[in-house]
């Protein structure tokens, strides 16, 4: 079989975009699968808490709290697990064309090399070829038929590889596609288990929504109770930081004016403004650097509110304003500092529990819901150090709050941690 120079380019770039097509498949693959075991990870460890808190008696805002967490989880799951099955789809059709594909190769490889079988076997006598060579004209000819020889017995050996090598790869794409469809068939399967619990998950939490609309008012005045209580720690919490930027700012102009420079940006003091040493300049941009790669303040956690305003899950035309993440872990967790930093105030709010505000430069970090403290202001910490142990609640819940604050000169803000921790 002859290829013409168009035709062969045309091959080669057709191969080459498969290729390129595959590993991106791959790829995309790879990050699905290890999506998805993250998701299975976070529905365990949310079974694990649930487990641990069965005989303790919870209320109807946790109940439902936990029926919403349970719901996103397992349509995430679904959904990654649908784009995985698809996935699988376009690569088993992949594989598909190209096993015709390579099929067809093959046979006309065979074909092509039958023939040359048959007709190095007519001629394939020393004595044929010893005459091929012996009729030549003159030396010249009798050499460049020497040279074909060699080459066409060259092209069979290179026609047998060939077609050694397209069976070889006929037989992996053959296991590959196998091993691909009993993928396929295992995530359909599962994804019919996910979807069975997801609808009854879903049919307790309509049976709860219904019977919590008797006492809607009561709940909502709960939801509202608490949300005002947040408020008020979040305010002491930005007045703590309003006073740590004055007192920064007052060092930094004391310094300056010590040595002999005043006019400077830098050391102007300011609400807005934040002067800071050349270590906490160093700090904070460490801190910065490392965004998205921060550990997690507690070892073991899922998210179960998330940054950001939302719809209360008790009564949907009420919002929620989560300043930070709420994170739900075992009893008796302790509490790690993300960052290190230097402990800015230890806050205590009459009928609140006790957080800890942790100064990264221009940036804050908050944490909140403790039981225990084991740090003071002014203490210098290090990442990963422990500064304290969650609060659990009478009905078992372990819920630290946690924030990261930025002081800006333009837009001082609460920032979503899910942008700076591992993996949230």
């Amino acid at each position: 079989m002859k290829f013409t120079k168009p035709t062969y380019f045309s091959l080669i770039t057709l191969l080459l975009l498969c290729i390129l097509n595959t590993n991106a498949q791959s790829k995309k693959q790879q990050e699905l699968e290890e999506r998805r075991q993250e998701i299975l990870k976070e529905i365990n460890q949310y079974n694990q808490l649930i487990s641990s808190n069965k005989k303790k008696e919870k209320s109807i805002v946790t109940v439902v709290e936990d029926l919403n967490y349970k719901v996103k989880v397992r349509q995430n799951l679904i959904k990654v697990t649908n784009d995985q099955a698809n996935l699988l789809s376009r690569e088993i059709n992949t594989n598909q064309k190209e096993i015709s594909h390579l099929r067809d190769q093959l046979k006309d490889l065979k074909e092509d090399y039958a023939a040359m079988v048959v007709k190095s076997y007519k001629s394939k006598s020393e004595q044929s070829r010893v005459m091929f060579l012996l009729s030549s004209e003159n030396f010249k000819q009798a050499y460049k038929r020497l040279q074909y020889i060699r080459q066409y017995t060259k092209y069979q050996e290179q026609q047998g590889e060939e077609i050694k090598n397209k069976t070889q790869k006929l037989q992996e794409l053959n296991t590959s596609l196998l091993q691909q469809k009993k993928d396929k068939d295992r995530l359909i399967q599962e994804n019919r288990l996910a979807k069975a619990k997801l609808e009854e998950d879903m049919k307790e939490h309509q049976a709860l929504v219904a019977s919590i609309k008797k006492d809607l008012s009561k709940y909502t005045s709960q939801i509202k109770t608490k949300q005002q209580e947040v408020d008020k720690i979040d305010r002491e919490i930005e007045r703590l930081i309003r006073e740590a930027i004055a007192e920064a700012n007052r060092k930094a102009l004391a310094e300056a004016n010590k040595n002999g420079n005043t006019n400077t940006k830098e050391t102007k003091a300011s609400s807005s403004g934040f002067a800071l040493t050349p270590e906490a300049k160093i700090l904070a941009a460490n801190f910065e650097s490392n965004k998205g790669k921060f550990s997690w303040p507690v070892e073991k956690g899922i998210v179960k509110t998330r940054f950001g305003t939302q719809p209360s899950p008790i009564d949907p035309s009420l919002t929620i304003k989560s300043n930070g993440v709420r994170i739900a872990t075992e009893e008796g967790s302790k509490v790690r500092v993300v960052f290190e930093g230097t402990v800015s105030a230890v806050i205590a709010i009459k009928n609140s529990n006790p957080a800890v505000l942790i100064e990264h430069g221009n940036y804050f970090t908050v944490y909140k819901n403790l039981s225990k403290v084991y740090v003071k202001k002014g203490d210098k910490v290090s990442t990963k150090q422990v500064i304290g142990e969650v609060f659990t609640s009478s009905n078992g819940e372990t819920i630290l709050s946690f924030s990261i604050y930025k002081v800006d000169s333009k837009n001082s803000e609460y920032q979503d941690p899910s942008g700076w921790i591992y993996k949230m």
